[in-house]
């Protein structure tokens, strides 16, 4: 069964985007409140985007977000009380149409695979160009999602068609590391999962990034959110 609010979001989204001049609503999730002011200010100046209410923690958040029910939601991931990942689990358990980007200093692979595993419908880093931000929002407000560009450099071609080529290319075992390794998973963790030893699981990582033809983590989280592997 739909959830609920899943459902009045939709209408409610149908209803706003059918009116004219509509502004895409944002909420603001952040601890420090000159950043916050600095992304309204930012998204404000366009014209199209309206920023419709700031919170300093998760707990603030998503409780802004059942009163306002914002197109998109901005957050951070280290905020004092639940962190930005658990405040992205609460706001989809809600409602899993909720549209949530992630904008935070912290870029590596395995925290940007674990964001959006727990929802998040984009990411980017906060030494990306505050341009991509807007863009970000605008694509994320349409129903696509948006991973910052420095993440997506030079993914390799061969298996990005579709998602048949590439479950063909890796063996049954591969493609399960490979999911694995997409959602944040460490070497060591997903040896503890599969019980196997951490030098199999290195084999088996270093196989599919050359059948892949991927440089690095980053890229196969990237390839996995281009196929919804990351539901």
């Amino acid at each position: 069964m739909v959830h609920k609010l899943t459902l009045a979001f939709r209408l409610r989204k149908f209803v706003l985007t059918s009116m004219p001049n509509r502004k895409i609503t944002v909420l603001l999730v952040d601890d420090h409140p000159v950043v916050r002011a600095g992304y309204r200010r930012l998204l404000e100046n366009t014209t199209e985007i309206c920023v419709v209410a700031e919170a300093g923690d998760g707990e603030t958040g998503c409780n802004l977000y059942q009163k306002y029910t914002p197109d998109v939601v901005i957050l951070d991931l280290k905020m004092p009380g639940i962190d930005g990942l658990e405040t992205i689990r609460r706001i989809k358990a809600k409602n899993p149409a909720a549209h949530i980007l992630v904008f935070s200093m912290y870029g590596n692979a395995i925290l940007v695979g674990r964001a959006l595993q727990a929802g998040a419908t984009g990411y980017l880093s906060k030494q990306s160009g505050l341009n991509q931000m807007i863009k970000a929002v605008q694509r994320i407000n349409q129903g696509k999602r948006y991973l910052d560009q420095e993440l997506t450099k030079g993914i390799g071609n061969i298996f990005v068609s579709n998602v048949g080529e590439l479950t063909r290319a890796l063996t049954k075992r591969e493609f399960q590391l490979f999911k694995l390794l997409a959602e944040g998973n460490s070497i060591r963790e997903i040896a503890e999962i599969l019980s196997i030893s951490p030098k199999t699981v290195g084999v088996h990582h270093d196989n599919i990034m050359k059948k892949l033809e991927l440089k690095n983590t980053a890229q196969l989280i990237h390839l996995a959110f281009l196929h919804n592997i990351l539901l």
